[in-house]
């Protein structure tokens, strides 16, 4: 406050000073006219100085309040004239009603009131989340708005150069790579030291010369391991070019009895080097898990998967399952009981290795239990079977059951799936001892805490590697003839009766079955169809439509509903139609989730187009189960195939 403000004495302590001395100017009065006279004469002095005082203080402060008010209002005029970010008013229809300078300058127009805001910036009707901050790019200008959409203002910030300096940064970050020859012993068989020298060499030229075309920094680790060093901008340009150098290596080495094929895994976004490190030996060993020929990339939460267009060559060797056969038997001994349990809607294959692993488990006098959640119609038959043996069918329980038997010391054995979100009870898997054994592509999600995993996409079955462990596992062992045929019919369903992904060592496992009594009589009984199934599946296979030339898409959107079995049976009737590549059966199931059962003779991999909607599989098999309508299913599908087909092509 100004001192000529703050030195003034006004209120009502002056008046009460004033009626004060007239108090005593009228006692004085009886004392000496004189001095009352005075008195009285200077105290009504004091009164006029006091009032003309008042006055001019008002006076004073009235012009001081307008000469602030006036200064504000300049300055605040050009304040807003001169801001370093644009405002903006508008009306309801974002007409602007007015704007500072800035906008003006930004938008290169002298006057926009009367003009449309959304016309110079389209994203801001579309925006949902009005309370966040919308980035928008206009002029080749990037800008910052806040949104006050109450009281109708835009605040506009540029902010073109920090968000090119971020984009700089993000570029630079840097990106890891660990590329591998994923079947160099397998293709180097049969050749002398000479032809192996020269294809070796072939390969690391092409591998060198892809590097130099991107700029990336090639380290070899081994003969058949490199380490990749880029930057993320780099990593997308070799994300759009979806890592050519697969099918540049696979055609280069085509004259090969077995082409060569690689297998990468990239990762970006880190926030440490060691977190970045420890992502990128994991996309590794997810596309590895996968059965190679593919590139997988971790881009922060991203995880992306290209390639993977050729069968998985077997390179699972005796050896290995010999030690994860003795590391199951040295935790069934550890253990006080063990649970086994499958995915949702279990089949012959996840019921088969249940049971294998069931009389592992037994053979070591453990108390063990396989749980499942109910019966469907794909094994129906094999329950009524297993159903004849009252000690085999007691070691079944449900999943209550099985949560109140868990402690301390159990060991859970998931079988035939690696995701914790399709197992029959998630809840079973939050022991210390878990054990993983599987034969799918490994997916993002994975049981990654597991003690022991046991995948390989190679094989054609769960039950063919249960198969190969309980040979290993025991001296001397010997299977009943319900739990041979169990263990056959899990491997019969999966190879469609030995003509699909079979190698030497399904054989050499159905081989050791028969040996213990496995009967496929009773199997190819447990396969039959009545008339009422091959009815419904001929309904379904009735509105089949070809797309792509060689694809069947069978759409059920009629109010029965169809079991999965059914849709699946389909799925392969479709295949034996010439010229048919691979088939998708689309129904709804009693539980009202619309499923897709896919299918593939293998030159088409539906199993990257099952993921891309959810689901995975195999390369010749796969599904998904989704929510929605079968109308809605089959347009995403159809989609899916056409994006394929656009970036990459649908046939190998």
């Amino acid at each position: 406050m100004p001192n000529f403000i703050s030195k003034r004495w006004h209120g009502y302590h002056a008046y009460i000073a004033l009626f004060l001395m007239l108090v005593f100017t009228t006692i004085l009065g009886f004392y000496s006219i004189l001095l009352c006279t005075i008195a009285g004469v200077l105290t009504i002095a004091l009164a006029i100085y006091l009032i003309m005082a008042e006055r001019a203080f008002r006076q004073d402060f009235k012009n001081y309040v307008n000469t602030l008010s006036y200064r504000f209002k300049k300055s605040g005029v050009d304040i807003v004239q001169e801001l370093p970010f644009g405002i903006v008013l508008y009306q309801e229809n974002y007409e602007i009603e007015w704007h500072n300078p800035f906008v003006a300058q930004l938008f290169e127009e002298e006057q926009l009131q009367g003009e449309v805001l959304t016309r110079f910036i389209p994203s801001l009707s579309h925006t949902k989340d009005k309370d966040q901050p919308i980035i928008a790019h206009v002029h080749q200008r990037t800008l910052k708005l806040i949104h006050r959409q109450q009281e109708r203002i835009v605040y506009i910030f540029d902010i073109t150069e920090q968000w090119e300096l971020e984009k700089k940064y993000d570029n630079e970050r840097i990106a890891l790579g660990i590329l591998m020859i994923d079947n160099l012993e397998e293709v180097a068989q049969g050749l002398d030291d000479q032809q192996r020298s020269l294809l070796l060499s072939k390969v690391t030229t092409q591998i060198t010369e892809w590097s130099s075309k991107y700029e990336l920094l090639l380290k070899r680790l081994n003969s058949d391991r490199f380490l990749l060093i880029t930057d993320q901008s780099t990593l997308r340009l070799m994300e759009q070019s979806r890592f050519d150098i697969l099918d540049e290596v696979r055609e280069l080495t085509s004259d090969q009895r077995i082409p060569v094929t690689l297998s990468i895994g990239f990762a970006a976004g880190a926030e440490s080097t060691i977190e970045l490190g420890q992502w990128t030996q994991r996309s590794l060993d997810i596309a590895l898990g996968r059965g190679g020929d593919q590139v997988s990339v971790k881009f922060g939460t991203r995880q992306t998967f290209y390639g993977g267009k050729s069968n998985a060559v077997e390179k699972r060797t005796k050896v290995r399952a010999r030690v994860i056969a003795h590391s199951l038997r040295d935790l069934i001994k550890e253990s006080s009981n063990v649970l086994i349990m499958g995915h949702r809607v279990p089949d012959m294959d996840s019921i088969g290795a249940a049971i294998g692993v069931l009389k592992a488990a037994r053979l070591f006098n453990k108390e063990a239990y396989i749980v499942i959640e109910g019966i469907n119609p794909s094994i129906d038959r094999m329950m009524r079977f297993i159903e004849e043996d009252e000690k085999l069918y007691e070691g079944f329980i449900t999943p209550d059951q099985a949560l109140n038997l868990i402690n301390s010391q159990t060991l859970s054995v998931v079988v035939d799936t690696h995701k914790a979100s399709m197992l029959a009870e998630p809840r079973l898997i939050q022991t210390d001892k878990l054990v993983v054994i599987d034969h799918h592509r490994r997916g993002e999600e994975f049981l990654s805490q597991a003690t022991l995993i046991y995948l390989e996409p190679y094989a054609s079955s769960t039950c063919e590697l249960v198969a190969e462990l309980l040979q290993y596992i025991h001296d001397r062992i010997s299977l009943d003839f319900k739990e041979a045929t169990s263990l056959l019919a899990g491997i019969t369903i999966d190879t469609k009766n030995f003509t699909l992904r079979t190698g030497a060592r399904t054989f050499e496992a159905a081989s050791f079955l028969r040996r213990n009594g496995a009967d496929p009589q009773i199997i190819q009984h447990m396969m039959q169809e009545n008339l009422a199934e091959y009815l419904n599946k001929a309904e379904i296979i009735k509105y089949t439509t070809i797309v792509h030339n060689h694809i069947a898409i069978a759409s059920f959107d009629k109010a029965q509903v169809k079991s999965q079995l059914i849709v699946a049976k389909a799925a392969d009737t479709l295949l034996t139609i010439s010229d048919i590549f691979a088939s998708f059966v689309i129904a709804e199931r009693q539980d009202g989730i619309i499923t897709i059962s896919a299918r593939s003779l293998g030159q088409i991999n539906v199993q990257v187009i099952m993921e891309k909607l959810g689901g995975g599989g195999h390369l010749t098999n796969a599904a998904v189960q989704l929510e929605g309508t079968v109308a809605e299913t089959t347009q995403r599908l159809r989609d899916v195939l056409q994006q394929i087909d656009e970036e990459e092509g649908l046939f190998q």
